[in-house]
């Protein structure tokens, strides 16, 4: 007798993803809240499942409408990690209870793995922590050098790892680069409205004046050079720092290194990097 083949087996697997920490139940602030990160963000959030942590609530916020404020911003709800009496209207949306601080689905579901970075913006002192208000989970992805010259697509495309993206030209307001698996290599300007992305490190030789996000897969060994800092945002394995106003004059438009010190944004003048 033939066997028959399988064509549907359960297996464990690692789950990487944002965990969107909800300090209030009033569903229309946390909305206005998420709209604004988002703006802040850019595409750097986009595609990534999310378990809405409500663990600090006693009361539940709108379940759906915050699941559908997330998938505006193309973001994926799968959970909640919240107290007892909150799981059962959570259910009702369809949101699965999960459990990350054990990495396992409450209830004895499916293992589901996950290790936190923190992700924040930073107060406008270079060195100074940042206060916790998302977290990010990502594997660390080491960066492999090579040569290459053509734009990778957008961050969720299905395609093969990539090796050190080379850009020969000024990036213009509303391009996004992104260099899958390895370093990212701009020579000229990143203009106001500009986002560079890669899975290991970014190096501008020219203006940096819009948002650079390093070790996007996150490694937070990453770092961002460039001769001329003047960002709108910096991110390291998904901490970051929007910077609203000046750079002080030691930074403000001169060779910097940012990098990542346990879950704080470090910003030094590249003379003192070393």
């Amino acid at each position: 007798m033939a066997k028959t083949a399988a064509v549907l087996d359960f297996k464990s697997a690692s789950l990487h993803v944002l965990r969107a920490v909800l300090r209030t139940a009033d569903t229309a602030e946390l909305t206005r809240a998420l709209d604004q990160r988002m703006l802040e963000a850019g595409a750097f959030y986009e595609n990534e499942p999310v378990v809405l942590d409500a663990h600090g609530l006693d009361q539940a916020p709108d379940w759906r409408a915050l699941a559908d404020a997330l998938r505006r911003h193309r973001l994926h709800p799968i959970g909640v990690r919240a107290p007892k009496a909150l799981l059962a209207s959570a259910d009702e949306a369809g949101l699965a209870p999960l459990d990350i601080s054990t990495g396992r689905q409450a209830e004895g579901r499916a293992d589901a793995p996950a290790k936190a970075a923190r992700a924040a913006s930073a107060p406008e002192a270079p060195d100074a922590p940042a206060p916790a208000s998302a977290e990010r989970a990502r594997p660390a992805a080491p960066a492999r050098v090579s040569g290459a010259n053509e734009p990778a697509p957008p961050a969720g495309a299905e395609t093969p790892a990539a090796e050190t993206l080379v850009i020969r030209h000024p990036l213009r307001s509303g391009q996004r680069i992104y260099a899958r698996g390895g370093d990212l290599i701009v020579m000229g300007m990143v203009s106001q409205g500009a986002e560079v992305i890669a899975d290991g490190h970014i190096h501008v030789y020219g203006p940096l004046r819009g948002k650079a996000m390093a070790g996007a897969r996150g490694n937070p060994h990453a770092m961002i050079l460039t001769t001329q800092l003047d960002p709108e945002l910096l991110a390291i394995a998904g901490v970051y720092r929007v910077v609203e106003t000046r750079l002080p004059d030691s930074l403000h438009n001169r060779p910097a290194q940012v990098e990542l010190d346990g879950d704080t944004l470090r910003i030094r003048a590249l003379q003192d990097a070393h």
